[in-house]
């Protein structure tokens, strides 16, 4: 079904790129024939034609600059009660028609409008795509399963360039079986779960789906002005009700928003999810998805800290030893200790002692140490000023002002002195502070009563690797922030020689920039955002809770996420660093309490883990059952072929994905073990398994992930929520198997 219904969208797609080529062959027509127009000679046909040939490309450049990946979206719509066409060929009812629902619960679908970022007629001005901004795309973003108005289903509609790569449908209206063109519409992803929930016999499922559309309505419609904190366990649709919020804030008060909203995802297996269900919308760039490792430009995270070292990167205690550093750098490349220089024909010199007086008296301060270098500069002038004894030679305070400007102006264009000041307080960026507490003898100095000599030997090896971790980028973040940015004098536009020689500017149009092209160049702009979306918080560290706090000082937020699932050892220390990022706005909490992703049979087993992680808590109530129990394995031959065995089984029983979660050491061991099993099969370490869902899911050696970190437990639990059909765990020797092959972690 999947396959059939995204070419059914590729075939819409391909109508729609044929009608943009012929648009874009009009344009042409519209440029060619003004210039011709051009030959009549008279001042009024040379202003037409000018006028002309400028609105044809400026039309021709929006036609080209929006000719790839611009369809994302569709929604089925109910007849509407007002039959009026807007002016985009769509009808403008927002409720459904009288009769319109038939007392069978059947209904036919009227309208489908498929949205994207222009909007497209074809030749008899039927919409092909609706502009997203345009009144009839409203229902896309505000209509939700409480308030469905006309819409039965939404897709989301991911491409790349001219292909469909997959859709993502949501139910409106999961209770209704409605009819397109004749027969059953279709739905895929979660909302065929949803449908088959809406629709089952009994009051009771129908009340708990009512109950799954209300608590997710309330969060999606919360007032933004403030923060929203949702929780909810495994399964309980948390991601999607904050990328709906997003859609939903967006689109309601776009003027407000139109700021940005930053989406910070923990892993960029989730950003890729991420953007599948919510596109980045419009030509501003509205909607940033950024995983963690790489919410700094020019930075990304490759490789993966142990725990003891993530541990000791991510604490709040680590703020202290960047702050050390920050200033220990300047030091750390062995600078001058003598600045000699030439003045009113004496030779002055400053010797090791006075310079460290005065840098001492520079760092006394806590402005940043790259905007300290003009008051170090002034104090070295200073000292020597006073060394060249000239300050009583005047009593008239202007010959004295003079004869000092005379003097800073000699010394500060001599090469000796510049030369000095540059290797003496040179500008330092994160990346070379990073650097320099790679030695760990000097990184032992600079974290002295701070970290404990093995976390400072960890982390000086860690910084010697090639690439970096999240945990560095949240320090390299930091570290921007104690350094600070000097000032640039602005660079100078170059003119056109065609400008300069004829003083006229041509009124032909220059191309323009792109959407995608405007959009990164804002983002990189942009170091704070009108909303801020945190997904799975419970994961940040505090060190990357001031990192996204510094990106949303302004902001609203929503905050999603399960401190049940967190894999931070120490959750208070986060909470008081969450609650400083987000400062003294006021709180609203919402708790998603029921999971429709994961069948009872899993959520049981997976409850066991949770009794023993967080004693006392209570997992969110699993609403089907599929009768099938989780499979238990042990070991044969060997632990790769038993792993692999076991995904070709599950790959043979279900149609989607199956996931094979293992500790984070053994990821790329578990890659080499499913090699040529084809794009369905996934091997992921059990930190990047958070958030996403698999048909089915190989959890290899329970222990092994358990005993990983003091947060194992949780991750274990988190592991083993990921499948939404078929659960297989694989028992290695640490794990302790009964005769059923039930590990000792599961056992009752």
């Amino acid at each position: 079904m999947r396959d059939r219904e995204i070419s059914v969208e590729q075939e819409h797609l391909d109508q729609v790129y044929r009608r943009l080529e012929e648009k874009i062959h009009e344009a042409e027509f519209l440029m060619h024939d003004a210039a011709r127009r051009g030959q009549v000679g008279t001042p009024g046909a040379l202003a037409e034609r000018d006028a002309q040939v400028f609105r044809a490309g400026v039309h021709l450049n929006r036609l080209n600059n929006e000719f790839e990946d611009f369809l994302f979206g569709r929604i089925d719509l109910l007849p509407g009660k007002d039959g009026k066409k807007g002016p985009d060929g769509a009808y403008t009812a927002v409720e459904p028609a009288e009769g319109a629902v038939r007392e069978d619960n059947t209904a036919d679908i009227a309208e489908t409008l498929h949205i994207g970022r222009i909007g497209v007629l074809d030749e008899d001005y039927s919409p092909l795509v609706i502009d997203w901004r345009a009144p009839a795309a409203a229902p896309f973003y505000r209509s939700t399963p409480v308030e469905p108005g006309r819409v039965v289903r939404r897709r989301v509609i991911r491409s790349k360039g001219r292909k469909v790569l997959g859709v993502e449908d949501d139910l409106m209206r999961p209770e209704l079986t409605a009819f397109l063109d004749g027969n059953t519409l279709p739905v895929i992803g979660d909302g065929a779960l949803m449908a088959a929930l809406g629709q089952a016999r009994g009051h009771t499922m129908r009340d708990i789906v009512a109950s799954i559309q209300a608590e997710q309505d309330l969060v999606i419609r919360a007032p933004a002005a403030s923060v929203t904190y949702v929780e909810g366990g495994p399964g309980t649709g948390k991601t999607a009700v904050a990328l709906h919020r997003a859609a939903y804030l967006l689109y309601q008060d776009r003027r407000r928003y139109a700021g940005g909203i930053l989406i910070v995802s923990p892993t960029p297996l989730l950003v890729a999810y991420t953007e599948g269900v919510l596109p980045s919308l419009g030509e501003e760039g509205q909607v940033a998805i950024r995983a963690i490792g790489s919410l700094v430009d020019g930075a990304e995270a490759t490789l993966y800290d142990s725990p003891q070292t993530a541990r000791a990167k991510g604490s709040s205690r680590m703020l202290k030893v960047l702050r050390k550093a920050a200033r220990g750098a300047l030091e750390a490349g062995e600078p001058p200790t003598r600045l000699r220089v030439v003045a009113f024909g004496r030779r002055l010199e400053l010797e090791a002692d006075a310079l460290q007086r005065i840098r001492h008296a520079v760092l006394g301060g806590t402005a940043p140490v790259n905007l300290l270098r003009p008051r170090a500069r002034k104090l070295l002038l200073d000292a020597l000023w006073e060394q060249s004894g000239a300050a009583g030679r005047h009593s008239d305070p202007e010959l004295a002002a003079e004869l000092r400007s005379s003097f800073d102006e000699d010394i500060t264009s001599e090469d000796a002195f510049l030369e000095f000041l540059d290797a003496w307080w040179p500008e330092l960026t994160p990346r070379g502070v990073l650097t320099a507490m790679a030695d760990e003898r000097r990184l032992g100095r600079w974290a002295r009563r701070v970290l404990n000599p093995g976390e400072v030997r960890r982390v000086a090896r860690s910084l010697r690797r090639e690439g970096l971790t999240v945990h560095d980028i949240a320090m390299l973040d930091e570290l921007q922030a104690i350094l600070g940015t000097p000032a640039r004098p602005r660079k100078r536009r170059e003119l056109d020689p065609l400008d300069q020689l004829t003083g006229l500017e041509e009124l032909m149009p220059v191309r323009e920039e792109t959407q995608r092209e405007r959009a990164e160049r804002l983002a990189q702009e942009r170091t704070e955002y009108a909303h801020v979306i945190v997904d799975e918080a419970q994961d940040l560290t505090p060190m990357q809770w001031r990192m996204v706090g510094r990106r949303g000082r302004h902001a609203t937020w929503t905050v999603v996420g399960d401190p049940a699932q967190s894999s931070w050892s120490d959750p208070d220390e986060a909470a008081e660093a969450r609650d400083e990022a987000l400062g003294s706005r006021p709180r609203r909490r919402f708790e998603l309490t029921v999971n429709y992703r994961n069948p009872s049979e899993i959520a049981d087993l997976a409850a066991k883990v949770l009794a023993l992680a967080m004693p006392g808590s209570t997992s969110p109530s699993a609403v089907r059952s599929t009768g099938v129990q989780p499979r238990f394995g042990v070991v044969a031959d060997s632990l790769g072929s038993t792993v692999r065995a076991e995904a070709e089984r599950l790959l043979d029983l279900v149609d989607g994905t199956v996931g094979v979660v293992v500790a984070m050491n053994r990821r790329e061991e578990a890659a080499r073990w499913l090699t040529g099993l084809g794009d369905r099969v996934v091997a992921l370490g059990s930190l990047e398994a958070k958030g996403l869902e698999y048909d089915a899911t190989v959890v290899v050696s329970p222990a092994e992930i358990a005993d990983e970190s003091p947060a194992g437990l949780r991750v274990l639990y988190v592991a083993l929520t990921r499948a939404t059909q078929q659960l297989t765990v694989v028992s290695a020797d640490r794990d302790d198997p009964d005769a059923n092959g039930v590990p000792d972690l599961l056992r009752d």
